[in-house]
């Protein structure tokens, strides 16, 4: 199977990846929702990231408490772990987790050349890598978990200025009330 890049993101019913504050606590998954997302994270070899969410991400590696509990929250640390990651950034210094570089401009012809090479779909964190993606035409497949609150503003999970066409791949409704919608990006 040909390797996808993938733009996962859950978000708030009115179209948020984080709120004024810059705050997500509201997103966390319940343990029915984060054992369906390491399901379709386990096919992922590779992610990239811009700072802020690398930085956010880190805790997967780092955090006793994410690492070292059983159940789905240590499933997904080990799944992240795995993979390579690549974080785009002009103002981080270092990477801190293992199998991580860092690369300081977002390339869309290094992007496909990504991609080519994975080993399985790839990736994309965080609404502002996820824009110069989706503008450049890379973005295969939106998987959003809709989650049932309305933050009233803060950092979009979709650029304004980009014009998709999706096709519905799947649904499903989870007992909190998240709402997970994969669709893949409509090619001409």
């Amino acid at each position: 199977m040909t390797p996808r890049l993938v733009y996962s993101v859950i978000v708030s019913l009115d179209g948020y990846h984080s709120d004024r504050d810059g705050s997500f606590a509201w997103a966390e998954p319940d343990e029915e929702v984060h054992a369906f997302v390491n399901e379709r994270e386990r096919g992922a070899t590779t992610y990239l990231y811009g700072r802020r969410m690398y930085e956010m991400m880190t805790a997967w590696e780092t955090d006793p408490e994410l690492t070292g509990t059983p159940g789905p929250t240590a499933d997904f640390a080990a799944i992240w772990q795995a993979a390579d990651k690549i974080v785009y950034s002009t103002t981080l210094d270092a990477v801190s987790t293992s199998r991580t570089r860092l690369e300081r401009e977002f390339d869309p012809d290094a992007v496909r050349g990504v991609i080519a090479s994975a080993g399985g779909d790839v990736g994309i964190g965080g609404p502002g890598l996820a824009a110069h993606a989706l503008r450049a035409g890379l973005v295969d497949e939106l998987d959003v978990y809709l989650c049932p609150v309305v933050v009233g503003g803060g950092s979009p999970y979709l650029p304004a200025d980009v014009h998709l066409d999706l096709r519905l791949r799947e649904g499903r409704r989870f007992a909190g009330g998240v709402v997970y919608l994969r669709y893949d990006v409509a090619r001409d």
